[in-house]
């Protein structure tokens, strides 16, 4: 069939099962084809081929609608649903999502990115139809991973209470909750998938209640022998206990069953829970072998090898700098361990978990618990090292607000993926964090220039005890710079001058040093003096040399890969007006007040204006045309 004809799903309801299976072979193909040249998620697509085509020949989208968690196993639902031309463009500049997205297609629902949404959602769509009166089918479709976050537990508390009619699909990519238990268990999900356990368990509770009470001693033991047989071979009993009807273990790739199960779901009333076993990555031999997570979402890579096609590089990655520094710190201070939410890959600690098995927790997708789970070990006198992307760390804010600042502990937060990420989009920039976290009190916010003063940060972190400290570092590499071989502390709040210079002085840290010193040597060929400094400590701001600028009335150009409003400028503003300076010259340069989409970050930049030739034109408007004598254009 050609995939880039397709327009809707509706083709679907007169495909046999014969059909059905040559259209799952040709959609795995393709996928491995496009996306050995994107990148993308691939081992949950590949997982999802049967299941998601089952899905849209049984149920009416756009009208049934289906909620994808964390969306990254859509693109099955994006080529059904007439999207399969565009994917030579995914998750490029202005090209098609790798997530749901409303703009898209009438087919995508709900926008994701995130984990353990989908219930949440999906419950509030049903409310709603229920309100008005409408007969759509609500189907969100959530993966035993995601079903650590405390909000899908949080909806499936309520889902179960209000006892509304919803299909809950739980792909469950081998991974259970819970291990199987034997044959037994086996043998009920087959009556499960057949219709008939349901009579099995009446039955069961009609003979049990014939059984003679002797002083109420047998009825009670009969009781307690119905129950504890529920509960030792049904492994779906906590969703039946939770106000759920259950269908499983189904075989997700299998057309017949999950026909089945779908059909019986749509005559169930109430919540169902259709749990579906998958193979991550399945019909490509490297994705299935992966036990890991290295195939989740891959850049490019050689179809017939697997390899992964990477440019060759000298500089280590930023995440692997920070995680191999507190490894080797680990080793000679036993206080020292380190959390993650379900990212040991992304943030590289696996080689910690290596060397310190008891020292090292994956907590899953639970990123609010791993924060308060490093204020619990901080307070017991242990030196936690979280590191957590910088999109993520939004889901425990409260914890940070309450748990860890107020508190006043000691915990060291690596916030990975500061800054843009590029192909992830909107959900993922890591753009807030900065506005988020250094209005509260007592936490330190820093970011380094380069990797060599980001292993100085890091052994500053972890010797520092005074209260929470944060170390923001972007995606991707360093620089290639020499690193000292003795690590050293930097006083906590103090800057450094980059570059001399008395016209003008740019502000700035992190990923925008380098166009900060480039425009300023630029802007050095025109006889214009521009001071650059590394603001490398956010909060607390370096007071002694913002008051020596300000006294010397220089303007000042604020440059930040991050919001603007609540930023590290708008917090120079802030100092400046506590301290009475009101006739300032200043602008400011970062993100502005929209949600940035996808594309390479050289591209995202360029879009906002962030680059060399931006922060020129902006320090040439803040110095005095009539002192420089500079021709404006």
């Amino acid at each position: 069939m050609d995939l880039l004809s397709i327009e809707n799903p509706k083709f679907l309801k007169k495909f046999s099962i014969k059909e059905l299976e040559q259209l799952s072979a040709e959609i795995r193909q393709f996928l491995i084809e496009k996306l050995s040249v994107t990148g993308g998620h691939i081992g949950p697509n590949l997982g999802v081929v049967e299941l998601t085509i089952s899905l849209h020949k049984m149920f009416d989208s756009p009208k049934d609608k289906f909620i994808w968690d964390v969306g990254h196993q859509a693109y099955v639902h994006k080529i059904l649903t007439g999207r399969a031309k565009e994917f030579d463009t995914l998750r490029q500049y202005k090209g098609l999502s790798g997530f749901p997205k409303r703009s898209e297609s009438e087919h995508d629902v709900w926008e994701t990115g995130h984990s353990s949404t989908s219930l949440s959602a999906a419950m509030g769509m049903v409310i709603a139809r229920d309100l008005k009166g409408t007969d759509e089918y609500i189907v969100p479709i959530i993966g035993d991973g995601a079903l650590t976050g405390g909000m899908a537990l949080e909806a499936l508390n309520h889902i179960g209470h209000e006892q509304k009619d919803i299909i809950v699909v739980l792909n469950d990519n081998e991974m259970s909750i819970a291990p199987n238990v034997g044959a037994l268990h086996h043998i009920l999900g087959r009556l499960r998938t057949t219709g008939k356990y349901h009579w099995v368990k009446e039955e069961l509770e009609y003979l049990l209640k014939k059984i003679p009470a002797v002083g109420g001693k047998l009825a009670s033991t009969a009781e307690r022998l119905k129950d504890s047989l529920k509960y030792l071979f049904v492994s779906g009993m906590f969703f039946e206990e939770l106000g759920f009807t259950y269908f499983g273990p189904i075989d997700g790739h299998d057309f017949q069953a999950l026909m089945e199960n779908i059909s019986y779901a749509k005559k169930t009333k109430g919540p169902v829970l259709l749990h579906v076993i998958t193979k991550k990555g399945k019909g490509y031999l490297p994705a299935e072998k992966d036990k890991i997570g290295t195939w989740h979402g891959t850049g490019p890579y050689k179809i017939e090898t697997g390899d992964f096609v990477k440019p060759k590089i000298s500089a280590p990655s930023w995440s692997e700098l920070v995680s191999e520094t507190v490894r080797k710190l680990a080793r000679n201070d036993e206080r020292i361990v380190a959390i993650t939410p379900a990212m040991p890959v992304g943030s590289k600690l696996e080689k910690f978990r290596e060397e310190f098995p008891d020292r090292m927790f994956d907590v899953g997708i639970a990123e609010q618990h791993a924060v308060t789970l490093a204020g619990g070990l901080a307070a017991a006198n242990m030196k936690p090292f979280l590191a957590i992307y910088s999109t993520f760390l939004q889901r425990g804010y409260d914890q940070m607000v309450h748990d860890i600042c107020r508190q006043n502990l000691n915990v060291f937060f690596g916030i990975d993926r500061a800054g843009l990420v590029g192909a992830d989009g909107e959900t993922h920039q890591g753009v807030f964090d900065i506005a988020f976290l250094r209005h509260i009190p007592n936490i330190v916010l820093m970011m380094a220039k380069d990797e060599n003063e980001g292993q100085h940060m890091v052994y500053t972190a972890l010797k520092y005890d005074e209260g929470p400290i944060a170390l923001r570092y972007p995606r991707g590499t360093g620089l290639g710079v020499p690193l000292d071989p003795e690590l050293k502390e930097i006083p906590i709040g103090t800057w450094e001058v980059l570059l001399q210079g008395k016209d003008a002085v740019i502000l700035t840290f992190g990923t925008t040093i380098k166009m900060a010193l480039d425009a300023a040597k630029a802007l050095a060929k025109n006889n214009v003096s521009v001071r650059v400094v590394n603001a490398r400590f956010l909060k607390p701001l370096d007071e002694k040399m913002l008051l020596e600028i300000f006294n010397e009335g220089i303007p000042i150009l604020t440059v930040e890969e991050a919001v603007l409003e609540g930023g590290f400028g708008s917090s120079v503003l802030e100092f400046a007006e506590k301290h009475g300076f009101t006739n300032l010259t200043m602008k400011r340069m970062g993100i502005p007040d929209r949600f940035i989409e996808h594309g390479s970050v050289e591209k995202l930049l360029e879009e906002i204006g962030l680059t060399k030739e931006g922060i020129i034109k902006n320090v040439l408007e803040v110095i005095p045309k009539k002192e420089k004598g500079i021709k404006y254009g």
